[in-house]
């Protein structure tokens, strides 16, 4: 196997237990973030040959715990990140996710374009945010951060 298969998620899941489930729109939400990340990924762990990997996200007292695992489920390592580094992007992100729905109903298309422009500058925002926090525990592009951001926010929207 070459090493771009290697170093990739194969799959993503949602500890249950600490996450729980949400409402249909909450869970259409995770599982097309979900989607988007196996399909498309640079992932690795820093001095581990192996791969491809599993990711099972829980949640812990505000932080998240990133199991990293070997595809079939051994544990690589896992890495808890403190999510109060991003409640103002979360906090910035949902508002103007709001202003963007609302938008679509009266705006015209440059003002929904405008705003936009900022949801999407929020979101890169929150990605570089989690790729720096990741530096040095997990190795990924910002296409992947951007798709891990995109989980975080699918796990606190409120729907």
């Amino acid at each position: 196997m070459d090493e771009a298969a290697l170093k990739r998620l194969v799959a993503v899941m949602l500890d249950e237990n600490s996450i729980g489930r949400g409402n249909p729109d909450q869970e259409h939400e995770r599982a097309i973030a979900i989607y988007d990340l196996v399909e498309s990924n640079t992932f690795g762990v820093p001095g581990h040959d192996g791969g491809p990997y599993e990711l099972l996200i829980a949640l812990h007292d505000a932080k998240l715990a990133f199991d990293i695992r070997q595809e079939g489920g051994l544990t690589v390592i896992t890495h808890i990140l403190s999510l109060t580094p991003f409640r103002r992007i979360l906090k910035d992100y949902f508002m103007v996710c709001e202003s963007y729905y609302a938008a679509i109903r009266t705006a015209t298309p440059a003002q929904i374009e405008a705003i936009d422009m900022g949801r999407r500058g929020l979101h890169n925002d929150g990605a570089k945010l989690l790729a720096e926090r990741l530096n040095g525990k997990i190795d990924c592009d910002f296409d992947t951060a951007r798709r891990l951001f995109t989980l975080v926010t699918a796990l606190h929207w409120k729907g």
